[in-house]
């Protein structure tokens, strides 16, 4: 811990990071509820510091704007953002006192007479770079965060606005920066500790972040998450907690078994692989932060803020099912890439993987034989490239539209015959790819994209019928 937070009169343990997702904060309503439950937290004791995505679908259509400006559609993107505009007017209207609005509206339309400017410059140009890109994405946060702290000191909770570009420091690498912890952790000492030390509430927006320079960059679709376990890294926060529209982490999909139950306990290294494996509750990234400072991870859901959620700790308690989660990742492309000689011939694994390296085309599934080589993918941008270039070593073949289907549980480890188990509760369904994970925590195997809600039914039914109510709701978790 920095010599800084060291002199803080704040314990770390009332410090607690709260990140609300788009759907937490898409009208006056549900700001008002966010807001009902921060005031809860600081009933309780805690000190709050507050992270908040842009309002639900902002991103999509700030994306959209940005598109239809570097296609030279000038009118395209400011209709887009004209709408944007009247709906946070409009939803500031119905969210703070008559006496306040006058200011919180002058912001927010400051805000989008800057980026209507530069919609304007980006479609003379007929040219979007990745780092314009960044920039005009970065505003849905600056908006939202703006909006939610003006709320805050509606309801008396002394809100006070961050932008987060003043602290979360990154590399230049647009579209998906790289944190630099100790840089973050300096300026979160500087800039938002002193504001909890006098019981303000610190509001800022997730996502986004800036270069050294001052440059604006984003931490990748899903980074609000990520920015909320960077702050609280940064400030040795007591816990963070991610706010979204579910209660915590569930046995699968509730859209596709209804019957679907919340865990009540998994273990970061559980969390990371169902994030990474498609579960949508949290960004992969999340996990990382809060490993390396041993701070728990509260899912919570801001429409129903008594459930519990789901906790997630270095160590979760043992579990009477193998198994704690069920997760599905779909528009996957299966690569067979069979080699003419000897697939361990020296130097003919390197050279595959480093054609998938040099075109940063990340791997999800790897199987061998004897001479063939199976990869799968999720990222199709430069498949045609890739492709290409593995012709020059082996013949390729692609397959579209494959799932994989992954079961996580730190208890695999021990239960014999547990692979007989899966497969006979899939025998009706024809399987491409199978894989045990190097760790021990989960089982994968690729099948068609149009099998996976029957497989994933299939095995909720046979691993979870009977659950361990010490780890698991008895009762089923709505969506």
């Amino acid at each position: 811990m920095s010599a800084a937070a060291q002199k803080s009169s704040t314990p770390r343990s009332e410090i607690v990071v709260m990140k609300f997702g788009g759907t937490s904060v898409e009208d006056a309503v549900a700001m008002n509820r966010t807001a009902a439950i921060v005031r809860g937290r600081r009933e309780r004791g805690l000190r709050p510091v507050v992270v908040v995505s842009a309002m639900a679908k902002v991103t999509d259509q700030l994306l959209a704007a940005a598109d239809a400006a570097g296609r030279g559609d000038k009118q395209g993107a400011l209709a887009l953002t004209a709408r944007l505009r009247n709906r946070h007017c409009d939803t500031a209207a119905d969210l703070v006192s008559a006496d306040q609005l006058p200011e919180l509206r002058a912001a927010i339309d400051l805000e989008f007479d800057a980026l209507d400017e530069l919609l304007r410059g980006v479609s003379a140009v007929g040219e979007l770079t990745l780092r314009t890109s960044d920039f005009i994405v970065s505003f849905g946060e600056r908006l939202s965060s703006r909006m939610v702290a003006a709320a805050f000191r509606t309801h008396g909770l002394q809100g006070a606005h961050v932008d987060a570009r003043t602290c979360i420091i990154t590399d230049d690498n647009f579209g998906k920066a790289t944190p630099d912890s100790a840089a973050i952790e300096a300026k979160l000492v500087e800039l938002v500790l002193p504001l909890i030390e006098r019981n303000e509430t610190p509001v800022m927006g997730g996502f986004i972040g800036s270069t050294p320079a001052g440059i604006t960059t984003t931490l990748g679709r899903g980074g609000s998450d990520y920015t909320a376990a960077l702050v609280g890294g940064g400030l040795h926060a007591g816990a963070i907690e991610i706010w979204t529209d579910v209660n915590g982490i569930m046995t699968t999909d509730p859209r596709i078994v209804p019957e679907a139950l919340r865990v009540k306990s998994i273990s970061f290294e559980e969390a990371a692989e169902l994030a990474y494996f498609g579960a949508k509750v949290l960004h992969p990234a999340t996990i990382l932060p809060a490993v390396e400072k041993d701070i728990p991870v509260w899912v919570l859901n801001s429409r129903d803020a008594a459930n519990e959620g789901t906790k997630i700790t270095a160590v979760a308690p043992p579990c009477a099912s193998p198994f704690k989660s069920i997760a599905a990742k779909k528009r996957l492309t299966i690569i067979d890439i069979e080699s003419t000689r000897m697939l361990l011939a020296h130097g003919f694994l390197k050279a595959v993987f480093d054609i998938f390296d040099k075109y940063k085309c990340a791997i999800d599934m790897v199987s061998t034989s004897e001479v063939t080589i199976s990869v799968s993918v999720d990222s199709t941008q430069r498949l045609p490239e890739i492709c290409d270039e593995l012709r020059k070593l082996a013949t390729v073949k692609v397959e579209e539209k494959k799932a994989l289907i992954c079961l996580v549980g730190e208890d695999i480890r021990g239960h014999a015959g547990i692979a007989s188990q899966v497969f006979s509760a899939v025998s009706h369904v024809n399987l491409r790819m199978i894989s045990q994970g190097a760790n021990e925590i989960n089982m994968s195997f690729m099948i068609e994209e149009s099998d996976v809600e029957e497989a994933i039914r299939s095995l909720h039914k046979k691993f979870f019928t009977s659950a361990d109510p010490n780890v698991f709701d008895v009762v089923a978790a709505k969506a």
